[in-house]
C-alpha cells in the first residue's frame, strides 16, 4: 500500500478510475470491475458527481451511484478509500460554498456513506474568493463529512495561491492534484506545475494515464478501433507515438507483461507520483492494469522511455 502525501489514507498502487461506470460499462459490468479489483487487493476507487452526465439520457451522478450500490451490496465501504469531486455537474458549477455543500450532500446520497476519503474541486473556480472555498471544505472536514481536500485541473499559480491562502488563514489544505498526465502527454504537468507539488509536499495522481487506450498499444498504424475513446488515442499516431509503442513492446516483452503495465509503471516512477488512476469498461481488462503493480521498471528502462518520449 502507498500513503497519499502526508495523510493517513493508504491506497493500492493502482487507482481504479470510475468515469466509465454508468457511461461504456453498465451497472452489471461495472459491479464485475469493481468485484475483481477489490479481490486483487484495490482499496482505491475514483469517481465523481459529474460522471457521467454527458451521456444522452444521463445526469450525472450515475458513477457514484454504481459504486454506492456496489459498496452497499458489498458490506465493504470501511475497507476502501472514495474520491470524488465537485464543481463541474450542471447546475452545481464551480466552489462557492453553497455548491460545495450541495454537491457533498449529493455525492454523499449517491455514494450511500457519511463520509468522502477525498474530495477534489474538480475544476478550479476564478469567480470564487480560493478563502470561500477553502472555508467551505474546512467546514465540511470538521463536520465529518470529508477526510481530505485535493485539487484537480489546477493550474501552478492558482495551486500555489490556494495552498498559500490555507495556511496563511488555517484552513484546510489540498493534499493532492490530480490532471492529465501520461507518456505521451508531459508537458502539461513536468514543469512549473509539478514543481509547486514537490515543494508543498501533494502527491500526484495522473488521470488519461493511458492516453484514452493508446498506451495500452492497441492503436496501430493502420488498424481501426471502435470505441469512444479511438479519436482520442487517434492523434498519438505519429512518429513519436510509434517510437514510443515500439519501445514500450520491447520492454514489455522483456517482463513478460502488458504494454499497459509497462505505461503505467513508468508513470508510478514520476518524481511526486502516487498512483496513476486508470480504468477497466469490462472485467477482462482489469488483468493488463494490475500487473504494474509488481513491476518493476530498471533505470535504463525508465531512461529510454524518458527520452524517446520527450
Amino acid at each position: 500500500m502507498i500513503r497519499l502525501g502526508t495523510s493517513d489514507l493508504l491506497v493500492h498502487p493502482l487507482c481504479l478510475g470510475g468515469n466509465v461506470f454508468g457511461w461504456t460499462a453498465d451497472e452489471a459490468s461495472s459491479f464485475e470491475v469493481l468485484d475483481a479489483y477489490a479481490d486483487a487487493g484495490g482499496n482505491f476507487i475514483d469517481t465523481a458527481d459529474a460522471y457521467s452526465h454527458w451521456v444522452d439520457g444521463n445526469s450525472g451522478g450515475e458513477s457514484e451511484t454504481i459504486i454506492g450500490r456496489w459498496m452497499a451490496a458489498r458490506g465493504n465501504r470501511d475497507s476502501m478509500i472514495i474520491a470524488t469531486k465537485v464543481s463541474h455537474l450542471p447546475p452545481l458549477i464551480g466552489l462557492a460554498p453553497a455548491t460545495i455543500s450541495q454537491g457533498l450532500d449529493d455525492s454523499l446520497r449517491r455514494l450511500q456513506t457519511d463520509r468522502v476519503d477525498l474530495y477534489y474541486a474538480h475544476y478550479d473556480d476564478l469567480d470564487t474568493p480560493q478563502a470561500d472555498t477553502l472555508g467551505a471544505f474546512d467546514s465540511a472536514i470538521k463536520d465529518g463529512k470529508v477526510r481530505y481536500i485535493g485539487a484537480s485541473n489546477f493550474t501552478a499559480e492558482r495551486l500555489q495561491s490556494a495552498l498559500d491562502t490555507s495556511d496563511s488563514l488555517g484552513l484546510a489544505r489540498y493534499i493532492a492534484l490530480q490532471h492529465h498526465y501520461n507518456l505521451v502527454n508531459r508537458g502539461e504537468y513536468e514543469g512549473a506545475l509539478r514543481e509547486v507539488v514537490a515543494k508543498n509536499g501533494l502527491v500526484s495522481l495522473p488521470y488519461y494515464s493511458l492516453a484514452s487506450g493508446f498506451l495500452t498499444g492497441k492503436y496501430r498504424e493502420g488498424s481501426v478501433v471502435e470505441g469512444a475513446r479511438a479519436k482520442g488515442a487517434g492523434k498519438y499516431l505519429d512518429e513519436r507515438g510509434l517510437t514510443i509503442l515500439s519501445v514500450l513492446d520491447r520492454i514489455s516483452a522483456a517482463h513478460g507483461v502488458s504494454v499497459t503495465a509497462v505505461s503505467l509503471a513508468w508513470l508510478a516512477a514520476q518524481p511526486t507520483v502516487a498512483t496513476p488512476i486508470a480504468s477497466a469498461r469490462i472485467v477482462e481488462q482489469l488483468p493488463d492494469l494490475l500487473q504494474m503493480t509488481d513491476l518493476q521498471l530498471t533505470a535504463s528502462e525508465l531512461d529510454e522511455l524518458g527520452r524517446v518520449s520527450a
